[in-house]
């Protein structure tokens, strides 16, 4: 869980996405913008620590797509498939997206020797 920050509001987001193809009221679909916002920030944060800049690209998409203060408008027929598929991807990025490990072990720190 140290090495993934990202897993709990990932996996949530994910499971929002797919509840938002059943029929709900307008409310849930502004939820589920804050939501899949702030889990893509995680993402990009674990992305950025991990060096992996074409995650980083592709969540902030998502995050900008989601953003619930700027909306953009598209039909049902088209969001729905966009759910999916960002479901899908915060299930992949929980799986293999992960913090680097420290060459070091926890607690240690690196000292100079004078002589």
């Amino acid at each position: 869980m140290k090495n993934r920050p990202h897993l709990i509001p990932s996996i949530f987001a994910a499971i929002c996405l797919l509840a938002a193809l059943l029929d709900w009221p307008y409310g849930y679909y502004v939820f589920l913008r804050i939501v899949v916002c702030i889990a893509a920030l995680f993402v990009i944060a674990v992305a950025y620590e991990s060096h992996r800049t074409w995650a980083i690209c592709l969540w902030g998409i998502i995050a900008v797509l989601f953003n619930p203060i700027i909306k953009i408008p598209l039909s049902r027929e088209l969001w729905q498939p966009i759910d999916f598929v960002c479901s899908t991807l915060f299930v992949i990025a929980s799986v293999f997206l992960k913090l680097p490990k420290n060459e070091l072990a926890s607690g240690q720190e690196k000292t100079t020797v004078e002589k």
